[in-house]
């Protein structure tokens, strides 16, 4: 999408890269809940190793699937004339296969169900979207919005970063400048991952990224067992 001047649909990439979206992502950590109880992450160092790990995990799949699901979704793109639902639901399958624990499974559902309805809300998404994974909810909304596939990739790179960012904020009290200019030291490769995503998005879904974090997977399910927690995931 671009504006009339020509110039890229850079506020709307805004709306929708933004925490403040009413898509329920403020109510999940990204692992770092879990993270922080163990005591494995205590402090600012220890949330810029946390990062840094799951952007080169969790932020490529995410950012791979987005592109993906925005490039199937865009009418006339892969399919002249037509969504490709075939391959949106290839897609779901793929992050199935991709997500080992069931507390992630359910929680990236959860999270894609809270967009698709953002999406219908204020972008006129398709009703029929409504179970998807989050990385092919958000590239089914980011092409109900316009943007490209890129775009929808590097929402995705940074959503995978940005929330656990503004958990630990909550979680351990640190200084809100000092996170965010972790995220700022980020940003390039969220960008780097963005293109690296877009190369990719017309793959067999079984070529795709399969970069694995056990210890998310882990800790996901000892987390989903706590009777009292501040964020879902």
């Amino acid at each position: 999408m671009t504006t009339p001047t020509g110039s890229p649909a850079l506020a709307t990439l805004l709306v929708l890269a933004d925490g403040r979206l009413p898509a329920g992502g403020h109510a999940h950590s990204g692992g770092l809940e879990a993270a922080v109880t163990s005591g494995r992450l205590t402090d600012l160092p220890g949330l810029a190793g946390f990062l840094h790990g799951r952007l080169d995990t969790t932020g490529r799949i995410g950012a791979v699937f987005a592109a993906a699901a925005c490039t199937a979704a865009v009418p006339g793109g892969a399919v002249a004339g037509a969504v490709d639902r075939r391959r949106l639901d290839e897609l779901d399958d793929g992050l199935d296969a991709r997500t080992p624990s069931p507390a992630l499974r359910r929680a990236s559902r959860v999270q894609g169900r809270a967009l698709l309805r953002a999406g219908r809300a204020i972008w006129s998404v398709d009703p029929a979207h409504r179970d998807r994974h989050h990385p092919v909810a958000l590239g089914i909304v980011a092409a109900a919005a316009g943007l490209t596939p890129v775009e929808a990739a590097v929402t995705a790179a940074y959503g995978s970063v940005s929330g656990p960012a503004s958990a630990a904020v909550r979680l351990l009290g640190l200084d809100p400048y000092a996170v965010h200019a972790l995220l700022a030291v980020l940003a390039g490769d969220c960008d780097r991952l963005a293109v690296e995503a877009v190369a990719r998005a017309t793959e067999p879904v079984d070529l795709l990224p399969a970069d694995s974090a056990p210890l998310l997977e882990i800790g996901a399910e000892i987390h989903a067992s706590w009777e009292v927690r501040l964020f879902a995931s």
